[in-house]
C-alpha cells in the first residue's frame, strides 16, 4: 500500500469508540449516545424533554422545577449491538489474508448516567449531570477485506452539566446550565497491508458549551417541554506514532478540533385519562456543522503522513429524531409504557465507511416504573428497546465520491445492523409529595 492512502485510512477514526465500562457502537446519529434515561428508552425517547424522570434534564434543564425539594436519579444501559461485515468487492480481498469479512464489529456495553436536584427556594433550584454524550466503539480483525478503511478505534466523553432552574409560577419554568466535557481519543490505522504496520493517534482534551430549556403547562394535563444543548468545538491534543519508519511523517505532538453538534428537542405530554398519557417528540442535531477536521503539529502546521495532509472529511447532514409513546398507570405502584420512533441518520451514502456505517433507523421500546408502596420516594424504571437500522451500503475507492477514498483500493460491501438496549433506573426523592387525593362524591 502506498504511503499516500495511509491518511486517509486514518481520518475513519478520529470520532469513532466511546468507552464507558466496554465500548459499543453508537445508537444515535452520527456518533452521539441517546441512552441517558431509562425511563426515557421505554417510551421511545417520546415526550422526553416535556419531564417524566429526573433524567429528563438531559435534554432540558427546566424539569427539575417538576421536583420538590432533593431529588437524585442513577440509570445505567446495557447495549448489545451486533454489525456485520460483507462484501462484494475488495482490491484487499486479492491477497489470501485479507478475503474475509467480519461477523460482528460492535461490542457490548454499560453506559451509566447519573442526575441530582435541590429546590433551594419555591422560585429556585439547582442541579447536575454527569452523562456521556458521544462515541462509539468497533473492532476488527486486523486482516479483513475492507482492512484499509476500518481497524479499532476508542474514544471516550465524560460531560458535566450543572444547572440553575427558575419557576416563575405552575405554567412557566426555564433553565441554563453549562457544559465542560472531557474527551478521550485512541486509534490506530493500517499503513502497510503486507507487513501488517500500523499509525496510532492518542490524545485527550476539553470543551465547555451550554444548555438551555423551558417548560410550558398551558393548561391542566398539557407540558410542552424546549430543551437545547449547545455546540463543543472539541480540542483534542495527542500524538501520533509508526510501528515503522514512514517518510515525510510528522511524528510527535499533534492536536485537532471536532466541531461537535448542537441539539434541539421539543417534547409533549398530554394527559388523555387520569391514568393514560400520550407523549411526543421532535429532535434536530447539528450534524452538518462537523465538516472536514484537519490534524495539526504542535507548531500549527498540517500534520502528514508519508507527506500527505491528515484530514477527516465527515460531511455529514444534519440528524433529525422522531418518536410517539405513551404510558398508562396500572395502580399506584405500576406503570407501564411503549414507544415508536424514526431516526433520520446525518451520514448518507456518499460519506460512510465501515467505521461508522450509521444509517436510517427505527426504534421500538417498552418500559415500567415501579413505586415499592414500603419506600416512600422510590420508583424504579425499567426500559428496553430494539433498533432496527436499515441496510447499510457501503462504496469506496477511485471514481466512487467518497471523501474517504484511498490508494489501498475499491471496498464495495454492506453492514447489517441490530441493536438491543436494556435500561436500569432507580430514583428517590427525598421527602415526596403525599399523592393528591379525590374526594369521595356521592349523591
Amino acid at each position: 500500500m502506498s504511503y499516500g492512502g495511509v491518511k486517509e485510512m486514518m481520518r475513519a477514526g478520529s470520532a469513532l469508540g466511546l468507552l464507558i465500562l466496554v465500548s459499543t457502537q453508537a445508537n444515535a446519529g452520527g456518533f452521539a449516545l441517546r441512552e441517558q434515561s431509562a425511563y426515557g428508552q421505554g417510551l421511545s425517547f417520546a415526550g422526553v424533554a416535556a419531564g417524566g424522570a429526573l433524567s429528563s434534564m438531559y435534554w432540558n434543564p427546566s424539569v427539575i422545577t417538576q421536583y420538590a425539594g432533593k431529588t437524585m436519579e442513577g440509570d445505567v444501559s446495557l447495549i448489545i449491538p451486533h454489525a456485520s461485515q460483507s462484501y462484494s468487492t475488495s482490491t484487499l480481498a486479492g491477497t489470501a489474508a485479507y478475503q474475509q469479512g467480519v461477523n460482528d464489529s460492535g461490542n457490548d456495553a454499560l453506559l451509566p448516567a447519573t442526575y441530582a436536584s435541590w429546590q433551594l427556594s419555591p422560585q429556585f433550584w439547582l442541579g447536575l449531570s454527569v452523562n456521556s454524550p458521544f462515541g462509539l466503539g468497533v473492532n476488527f480483525p486486523t486482516q479483513w477485506a475492507g482492512a484499509g478503511y476500518g481497524q479499532n478505534s476508542d474514544l471516550k466523553t465524560y460531560n458535566a452539566s450543572p444547572t440553575l432552574a427558575y419557576k416563575f409560577n405552575d405554567m412557566f419554568s426555564v433553565a441554563v446550565g453549562v457544559q465542560v466535557q472531557y474527551m478521550t481519543v485512541s486509534y490506530k490505522a493500517l499503513t502497510v497491508a503486507a507487513t501488517g504496520q500500523f499509525a496510532t493517534i492518542s490524545g485527550a482534551g476539553f470543551s465547555y458549551g451550554f444548555t438551555a430549556g423551558a417548560t410550558i403547562t398551558p393548561f391542566p394535563g398539557t407540558v410542552i417541554g424546549i430543551g437545547y444543548r449547545s455546540a463543543l468545538n472539541q480540542d483534542i491534543n495527542g500524538t501520533l506514532t509508526t510501528s515503522s519508519t514512514v517518510p515525510a511523517t510528522t511524528t510527535g505532538s499533534v492536536n485537532l478540533t471536532l466541531n461537535l453538534p448542537d441539539m434541539l428537542t421539543v417534547g409533549l405530554r398530554q394527559r388523555i385519562t387520569d391514568r393514560f398519557t400520550m407523549m411526543a417528540g421532535f429532535e434536530w442535531s447539528n450534524w452538518s456543522r462537523i465538516g472536514t477536521a484537519r490534524l495539526y503539529t504542535g507548531s500549527g502546521a498540517n500534520a502528514t503522513i508519508g507527506g500527505s495532509a491528515v484530514t477527516f472529511p465527515f460531511e455529514y447532514s444534519d440528524g433529525y429524531f422522531y418518536s410517539l409513546g405513551g404510558e398508562y398507570l396500572i395502580n399506584p405502584t405500576w406503570t407501564v409504557r411503549a414507544g415508536i420512533a424514526f431516526e433520520k441518520s446525518p451520514i448518507t451514502d456518499g460519506v460512510r465507511t465501515p467505521r461508522l456505517p450509521d444509517n436510517d433507523r427505527m426504534w421500538y421500546s417498552l418500559g415500567f416504573s415501579y413505586k415499592p408502596p414500603q419506600f416512600a420516594g422510590v420508583n424504579i424504571d425499567f426500559g428496553y428497546s430494539f433498533i432496527d437500522v436499515k441496510d447499510t451500503p457501503l462504496n469506496l475507492g477511485p471514481g466512487t465520491g467518497n471523501p474517504w477514498s484511498n490508494s489501498t483500493g475499491t471496498y464495495v460491501g454492506s453492514t447489517d445492523s441490530t441493536i438491543h438496549i436494556l435500561s436500569f433506573g432507580f430514583r428517590y426523592q427525598w421527602d415526596e409529595p403525599a399523592p393528591r387525593k379525590t374526594a369521595l362524591i356521592t349523591k
